[in-house]
Parts: structure tokens; C-alpha cells; sequence
């Protein structure tokens, strides 16, 4: 890896992708979700509505800040659904009862990554200031405490609030003015090329690209030195070098 562990003196994390669902893009969960619920659609359709209720979410304030995961994903699933319906391939009759149950597996599946990132999250707090940067919907407070997580990072910069989204590297900058470090002693984790590791990057930190199942074919057969595939692996680095 083109790492120098020995410059890092602070951490930023992103969290969806990364922390909640160890490198997957959050579609390729989603749709894991249908298939075990039972929603008869292509996956191209299902591209469709996962973009159509992302879309929403972005124009509309469906998701407030009290609302923990699970509310966040039951609303986003009757949103998908009910754009679905609307297409002529769900009945609409089914949205509410399809939406908890995919809500439901997502909010498992989520939880059980969470508790796999745990460990790694609690041993580099110990050593390193950790900051969580992170394109979100105004709830990812609410949504760190609901999983226990929250007394890990010092400071959250959340799009939604600071008004800067990924890839804009200047939410990177916020973290590391956050931390009150240079950006080259800060260490990035993220789980997508392009929103996170190429902008933490254009900002001067340093990066590991925790590559799961990608959004694109593009980013899934990008090849670069910095990628792990677990954040176990990440951390044995880490603490070896």
C-alpha cells in the first residue's frame, strides 16, 4: 500500500458503504433485500427506482432528524415502491407490507456490519482523533447512537447540514480542519473511488478504498494500491507497519 502509517495522526471515516454495510455499495444490499422479499423486478428496473427514490430524498425532506436507519429505510422502501407501482410492475397493495419487510432485512443486514466494524472502529480510536465524514440525509447522529457508535469520532460533518457533498473535496477539508491536523497526517476510509478516495486525495490526505460490490463496471474493475477488502484488513495494516 502507498500508506505512511508513521505521518497519521487522525482519521476520517465515511460511514454508508464503509462502516454499515463493509464496502458493498448500499444498492447491491437493497437489492439482496428484494430478492428475499419477494419483489418480482429486474435489476435494471430496480436501478430505476433506487436512483428515482435517491432523487426524492435529495428534493424532498422525507428524512428528519430524529429518524434512526430503520425509519430512514422505511421510508426510502416506500418510496421505491411505490415508484415501482407507479411503473406498472408492483401492486400497489403490497407496498407497505414488501416495504417493512425489505426495511427489515436491510436494518439486520446493517446492524450485522456494524458489530464487524466495531473492533476496528474501538482500536484506532484508541490511538488516533476520528472524524466521520459522510453524505447523509441530516439524521446520521441519530442514526450512530441507535448502533452505539457514535462516542467513536470526535466530530460528524454531515452534507446535509455543512452543505457540501461528496466528491467536493472540501468536506474532506472540513474533517481535517475538524481534527486540527495537515491533510497529509489525516488517513481516509471510504468505501467509493470516486466519492471518497479521489477526493480525499484531491485534498491532500492520505486514503484506503475498502471496495465491496460498486454502483459502476467502471469503479469495479478500477484497480488501485490502497484497496482492502475488509476493515480487519485495513487495521492489520495498520497496526503492522
Amino acid at each position: 500500500m502507498d500508506i505512511d502509517v508513521s505521518k497519521v495522526k487522525g482519521i476520517i471515516f465515511d460511514y454508508g458503504g464503509t462502516i454499515d454495510s463493509g464496502g458493498d455499495h448500499w444498492s447491491e444490499v437493497i437489492w439482496d433485500a428484494w430478492q428475499k422479499a419477494g419483489v418480482a423486478a429486474d435489476k435494471g428496473m430496480f436501478r430505476e427506482v433506487y436512483v428515482y427514490a435517491e432523487r426524492e430524498l435529495a428534493r424532498t425532506l422525507h428524512i428528519l432528524p430524529h429518524h434512526d436507519f430503520h425509519d430512514l429505510l422505511s421510508i426510502k422502501m416506500r418510496i421505491e415502491l411505490q415508484r415501482l407501482a407507479e411503473l406498472g410492475h408492483f401492486a400497489p397493495s403490497e407496498v407497505e407490507d414488501k416495504a417493512s419487510r425489505i426495511a427489515d432485512i436491510c436494518y439486520a443486514s446493517a446492524k450485522e456490519s456494524v458489530e464487524r466494524a466495531r473492533p476496528v472502529l474501538e482500536s484506532l480510536s484508541r490511538k488516533y482523533p476520528m472524524v466521520l465524514v459522510s453524505n447523509f440525509y441530516g439524521n446520521v447522529e441519530t442514526v450512530l447512537k441507535d448502533f452505539g457508535i457514535d462516542g467513536y469520532f470526535i466530530k460528524i460533518i454531515e452534507s446535509a447540514v455543512v452543505g457540501v457533498r461528496k466528491p467536493d473535496p472540501r468536506i474532506f477539508l472540513l474533517g481535517v480542519e475538524a481534527l486540527g491536523l495537515k491533510p497529509e497526517e489525516v488517513l481516509v476510509f471510504g468505501d467509493s473511488l470516486s466519492k471518497d478516495i479521489v477526493p480525499a486525495q484531491q485534498a491532500g490526505c492520505q486514503a484506503i478504498w475498502l471496495k465491496g460490490k460498486c454502483w459502476t463496471v467502471e469503479e469495479e474493475s478500477t484497480v488501485h494500491p490502497n484497496t482492502v477488502r475488509s476493515l480487519g484488513e485495513a487495521l492489520a495494516f495498520i497496526e503492522s507497519a
